[in-house]
């Protein structure tokens, strides 16, 4: 057999063992990570500083971080196989469960445990809840986390929304601030960095937590869809790895060495304004300290979704959260 003969049957045995893999359905992991998360926020730090200290190449992945703008939308884009990875509220992945769909997306890890959102006025009154009676309040999408758990921190101080508070759910997430800036609305709910630059601008003032009112609830978390997990094992544990270690780094460090790291991805910002974002978050104990998703958590989401009339039936804990990645880079 001529060497030019061996050479051309070497290239057909490696196409056809290529054609077969493909074929199988089993995907080759490659390290490369498509990743839709809901808004860009000092909310999420922990994930910017594993992007910005080079934790997803040391662990050997090339992770493409777009904005999704909502979290059905994240959803949208995981379903669509144009995402591999969300970040977004869990409510996301109940919702599309309770549509039957047989291969649906499941958790496999938290990063924050509280709403991220802070209530913002016209002015620094001295506050109370029922300063918000009769009054309107900006609040987000209907039937997402940031509008229910408003309405469950509401009805927990006595206020019935829809009754007592009107809220306007009929602004863009994104919109919400220039909304309000616009004469809409008494009131807002609005995320960092933007409530602390609305507040420098003297367009609005800080005047409370919501999260901090409503107790621990899974409120930003990693999902995929089964398929995914099964075909990618490797790739989701180096992912919740980086995550893990970016976790450590935010809490061992000072709000202002956090800014630093993380500045790069708020260019519109200034270290100031992130320093101040990132004590806030930290004051109101906002990150988890592990990727570990708890059932009791779990279950209180549900429960702000049943009171807002948004969740027909309770989701079994183990039918939507695998924690096995989280359990092991704990």
């Amino acid at each position: 057999m001529t060497h030019k003969k061996m050479i051309c049957m070497f290239a057909f045995a490696v196409l056809l063992m290529l054609a077969l893999t493909g074929c199988s359905g089993k995907q080759v992991e490659t390290g490369k990570v498509r990743l839709c998360e809901v808004t860009h926020s000092v909310f999420y730090a922990p994930l910017y500083v594993a992007f910005e200290l080079g934790y997803f190449e040391e662990a050997g992945l090339t992770v493409e971080l777009t904005n999704g703008g909502g979290a059905d939308k994240v959803m949208t884009a995981v379903l669509a196989g144009q995402a591999d990875i969300g970040f977004a509220g869990p409510e996301a992945c109940i919702y599309t469960y309770l549509e039957g769909k047989e291969n649906y997306p499941k958790v496999f890890g938290q990063l924050t445990k509280r709403d991220g959102s802070f209530l913002i006025g016209r002015s620094r009154e001295e506050f109370t809840w029922e300063n918000l009676r009769g009054k309107t309040v900006i609040g987000g999408r209907k039937g997402g986390v940031p509008e229910m758990t408003l309405e469950y921190v509401l009805r927990k101080n006595g206020l019935i929304p829809g009754q007592d508070v009107e809220i306007d759910t009929s602004v863009q997430f994104n919109m919400m601030a220039g909304a309000f800036a616009g004469d809409s609305g008494d009131y807002v709910t609005l995320f960092e960095p933007t409530a602390t630059e609305m507040e420098k601008e003297g367009k609005g003032f800080v005047l409370t937590s919501i999260g901090a009112e409503s107790g621990e609830i899974p409120y930003t978390a990693f999902f995929a869809m089964q398929n995914y997990l099964h075909e990618h094992t490797q790739t989701v544990e180096k992912f919740i790895a980086a995550l893990a270690k970016a976790q450590h780094w935010v809490a061992e460090h000072e709000p202002s060495e956090v800014a630093a790291v993380i500045l790069p991805q708020f260019a519109d910002s200034s270290a100031e304004v992130l320093t101040n974002v990132v004590q806030r978050y930290k004051d109101i104990d906002a990150w988890n300290e592990n990727l570990i998703m708890k059932q009791e958590s779990f279950d209180r989401l549900q429960t702000v979704m049943e009171q807002a009339g948004e969740l027909s039936r309770h989701v079994d804990y183990s039918a939507l959260v695998d924690n096995t990645w989280a359990e092991k880079a704990k």
